[in-house]
């Protein structure tokens, strides 16, 4: 993971370009332009206070391309990279379809659930679409369970540490 660019734009474009890809996480696939707008916007960060935006784009180690995103959004956030003193997080993933089912999202959304425990950030909490197996998995193997609760039509996974 590599923290996101206004420069990643236009590769970003045609990793999320299926429409299919949008069927669980909504909207549509969006231009190079319309993703370096909303690349720009993050990268500024949040505008209201005590809240941070951490975003990062998937980059595989062998040939060097960006195959999706995950992304926080930090509550409480003081400090430079927005996490330090937070109280909880919201976090998200996507890989793009042709790089779907090889662990990439695995992999990112561990990093990242390891991350924001590492600095004492609870709950951690992801929402996701009750018909989506695979972003369920995902959110399990980062130590995410499922709870009753529901947002906008999909549940809401919450950090379980053991140990």
């Amino acid at each position: 993971m590599i923290p996101l660019r206004v420069e990643h734009a236009a590769e970003m474009a045609e990793v999320l370009a299926d429409p299919a890809l949008h069927r669980f996480i909504g909207g549509e696939p969006a231009t190079p332009e319309a993703l370096r707008a909303r690349y720009a916007r993050l990268a500024a960060g949040s505008p209201e206070p005590g809240v941070g935006w951490l975003n990062w784009v998937i980059r595989l180690r062998d040939d060097r391309r960006l195959v999706g995103t995950v992304q926080a959004t930090v509550q409480g956030a003081e400090g430079a990279e927005g996490a330090e003193g937070a109280r909880s997080a919201e976090v998200a993933w996507v890989v793009g379809t042709p790089w779907q089912g090889r662990g990439i999202a695995t992999e990112a959304a561990c990093g990242l659930v390891r991350r924001l425990a590492a600095h004492r950030i609870r709950p951690v909490v992801a929402h996701i679409h009750p018909d989506h197996a695979a972003s369920a998995a995902v959110a399990a193997a980062a130590g995410l369970a499922p709870t009753a609760e529901w947002h906008d039509g999909e549940v809401r996974w919450r950090f379980a540490p053991t140990g």
